[in-house]
């Protein structure tokens, strides 16, 4: 396979070049386990400058990652859950913004009626209806949940922006953004933490209720892939509104979260907008002309990238995982 180059270019396949195969997951064989490692040193190191575009949207989710933590600290699970969901709206903005897209009517109603649920759980929040920790500060939680929706949204519309621009698979671009985010990682630690880090060690306080944390998140990216790809938005939407019942019973149980009739009327609000948003546009069901099928090619015409034949509708945007993986 060609080593992808800047702004899209591709090298002429070499001796150390790999086939499309060897780079999905699961095709490697022990025989060109070395032509893998040539074609990655290729791309991304000897093509420094296409690596370089992912430095951007990896800055960006790392510091999304640690937003969260902030917000989930001070906030309670529940809550942070309902607002955590405004990422569908800033994803949708940027990517009228960034991507040209439009919207229907539908979409923008369901996006005004999100909003206004976040609001009105937030109000109940603000409003003190029920007692909290000494060591939360709502306003800090607040804060870091719409800084992590603006950045996810914008990471996301501008990952895609990349991936689009380029022949470079989801696989590699993972990879590029992985090298980068493990390393921004490792900075921010040595810089937060680093003496306590060189004391005691850097696995120092992974209890297994960390390990339990670290294996649900990575878990956790993998089925998100797996519901994009074989789910169609109705049940992803499905899924979204079964993660904030299971977050408000899981802190009813454990935290002794207390719903309140304004709790439940927004986040009953932000349920029916993800509904509604997941819906499939009936312009583009009904009015739209049919498109070739992505697998009859002319003849003697290469295939349209994998990325292309499966991305492109903008309500499966906002349950993408953050590394965009395969779908």
């Amino acid at each position: 396979m060609a080593a992808v180059g800047s702004g899209g270019s591709t090298a002429a396949a070499g001796p150390g070049a790999v086939s499309a195969g060897a780079l999905e997951p699961g095709t490697a064989s022990a025989g060109n386990v070395k032509h893998l490692v040539l074609f990655l040193h290729e791309a991304v190191l000897v093509q420094y400058m296409d690596t370089l575009k992912l430095a951007v949207p990896s800055l960006i989710y790392t510091l999304q990652n640690n937003l969260q933590y902030v917000a989930i600290s001070n906030l309670p699970a529940a809550t942070f859950q309902v607002t955590y969901q405004l990422k569908i709206l800033t994803t949708a903005l940027f990517s009228v913004l960034m991507l040209n897209r439009s919207l229907s009517r539908l979409q923008w109603a369901s996006l005004l009626l999100l909003f206004t649920g976040v609001a009105i759980v937030q109000a109940q929040q603000a409003g003190g209806g029920a007692p909290r920790p000494l060591d939360q500060n709502p306003g800090v939680g607040l804060a870091a949940v719409v800084a992590s929706c603006l950045s996810s949204g914008f990471a996301g519309v501008y990952f895609e922006k990349i991936l689009k621009g380029s022949s470079g698979s989801v696989w590699l671009r993972n990879l590029q953004l992985g090298l980068f985010g493990t390393a921004l990682g490792l900075l921010g630690l040595w810089w937060a933490e680093g003496t306590a880090v060189a004391h005691r060690g850097f696995f120092f306080g992974y209890t297994p209720a960390v390990w339990g944390v670290v294996l649900n998140q990575a878990f956790g990216g993998l089925l998100v892939a797996v519901v994009v790809k074989y789910a169609d938005n109705i049940l992803k939407g499905f899924a979204t509104s079964l993660s904030i019942v299971l977050s408000t019973v899981a802190s009813i149980r454990l935290f002794g979260f207390h719903v309140d009739p304004l709790f439940a009327l927004g986040a009953g609000l932000v349920i029916g907008a993800v509904y509604l948003y997941s819906l499939p546009r009936a312009s583009a069901k009904a009015g739209a002309p049919s498109a070739p099928c992505p697998h009859q090619q002319p003849p003697g015409q290469p295939p349209p990238p994998q990325l292309a034949a499966r991305r492109g509708d903008p309500s499966t945007e906002p349950f993408l995982p953050k590394s965009v993986l395969v779908k």
